[in-house]
């Protein structure tokens, strides 16, 4: 007897210090089975007590009262699966007639309390199924991602939502993209992990960093164009113009628009040609955006008037093309001039950091959802990292990048050296780099920094 009290206050002991330094190995090992347990059996009365019952059916009545048995109780929704994942459980239930995928959104904050989690959040998989996804633990404070990740082409994972699932960055359904945050918000390490992810794969990265390139210009064995003032960036923003016309007449010239060809092969976009003759996508990464529409003369308002609509214009038509926006800044609002608004209206995908005032939220979230201006203006200054991600679905989450080094980045980046493309109307713009570029992965840890 002695023995198993021993035991039993060791396994205690071991399974609280686990959910205070090691709260993942803790779900793992515990949290995961008594979540489980406890879910089960509460589950009836919780979801009366959350009025997600339905009174029962007039046949069920009739029914009863003819066989002179009690009156049915109300019903839940059915309990269709319930499995553990690695940060929490996946409940999917059957909603009954009558009920509403939003009753269960509106009562996930009573549910979550209900059930002892962290986080609980829903989405309709299918008309009558909702799917429960709760969180046992944290998993934004100290972000993990998982072994085995979905990337695709131009399919980038760059974060963890606060249910446990990866964010990814799929340029090919979401083209141009907002990135805000004030300083120290962690907009660079997310921009940063874009980066990371783009490296191996096979895209051109061009980069805009009027900050004399202190963000990027360490990441240029990597990039095919790099500018890092105004005057440069408005000749490159140029040349991806005349680069997008011409990949607009090689569409045009291999369209295959015959009578013999079926309509799912006419080429509309580069992913239609053929592997042989595609042209490379471009991703083109604007670091401050707010330096390229400043101005304090003609000439400078010339610049940026000329800068702002090339913008403006590789939003509209670059899709197709393979071009790709990534805005990124601390402020971006309509005092920044004519053609601000109607760039941002391009920009399908939105992630606020820490913005220091609402009206930046309101730039990103505004137009899309109420709830994620307040989100993103919640959020606390010593949390580096958290953001906003939404779409103009509606749809929004809390998500956060893992920590991302720059010394990472460049080691990756100088790894994947040699998939830099030369890009023929890009080339007065490839960066100048010192030493020869590594050629060894064991090379890379000391491997010197891009000029």
């Amino acid at each position: 007897m002695t023995a198993l009290t021993v035991a039993l206050v060791l396994v205690v002991a071991a399974a609280g210090l686990l959910r205070w330094r090691r709260p993942a190995w803790y779900w793992l090992t515990f949290g995961a089975v008594l979540a489980m347990a406890r879910v089960l059996v509460r589950y009836a009365s919780v979801m009366d007590a959350c009025g997600l019952t339905v009174p029962p059916s007039r046949w069920r009545l009739a029914l009863a009262r003819m066989t002179d048995r009690p009156a049915p109780e109300s019903r839940a929704p059915r309990i269709l699966r319930i499995r553990p994942t690695r940060t929490g459980l996946v409940l999917r239930l059957k909603l009954r007639a009558g009920q509403d995928a939003f009753d269960l959104a509106a009562a996930s904050d009573r549910l979550r309390h209900s059930f002892s989690m962290y986080g609980v959040t829903s989405r309709e998989i299918r008309s009558g199924v909702v799917e429960l996804r709760m969180t046992g633990y944290d998993v934004l404070k100290r972000v993990q991602m998982p072994a085995k990740l979905d990337p695709r082409p131009m399919r980038v994972p760059v974060a963890l939502r606060e249910d446990g699932s990866v964010h990814y960055r799929d340029y090919r359904a979401v083209p141009h993209a907002l990135t805000l945050g004030a300083t120290e918000s962690g907009k660079s390490v997310y921009q940063r992990n874009l980066v990371a992810g783009l490296a191996p794969m096979d895209a051109a990265l061009v980069g805009i960093d009027c900050k004399q390139g202190v963000e990027l210009f360490p990441l240029a064995r990597r990039f095919s164009a790099l500018a890092d003032n105004p005057d440069t960036a408005a000749d490159l923003l140029d040349a991806l113009v005349d680069h997008m016309e011409g990949v607009y007449q090689l569409i045009r010239a291999e369209q295959r628009i015959t009578a013999d060809v079926p309509d799912a092969e006419i080429a509309a976009d580069i992913w239609d040609l053929p592997d042989e003759i595609r042209p490379v996508p471009i991703v083109v990464l604007v670091d401050e955006v707010a330096e390229l529409a400043l101005f304090a003369s003609k000439e400078q308002e010339k610049r940026r008037d000329r800068i702002i609509t090339a913008l403006v214009r590789l939003a509209q038509l670059g899709r197709a093309a393979g071009i790709y926006l990534e805005i990124c800044g601390q402020r971006f609002g309509s005092e920044l001039g004519k053609g601000i608004t109607m760039l941002r209206a391009q920009l399908t995908g939105r992630t606020a950091h820490r913005v220091n005032d609402e009206t930046s939220a309101n730039m990103a979230f505004g137009d899309i959802s109420p709830d994620a201006v307040l989100a993103a203006i919640q959020i606390p200054a010593e949390t580096r990292g958290i953001a906003i991600a939404g779409d103009s679905t509606g749809g929004w989450h809390r998500i956060r990048a893992p920590h991302t080094s720059l010394r990472q980045a460049v080691n990756l980046c100088n790894r994947h050296a040699d998939r830099t493309p030369d890009l023929p109307a890009l080339a007065p713009f490839r960066p100048a780099l010192e030493g020869p570029a590594p050629v060894a992965a064991a090379a890379v840890e000391s491997a010197p920094a891009a000029a």
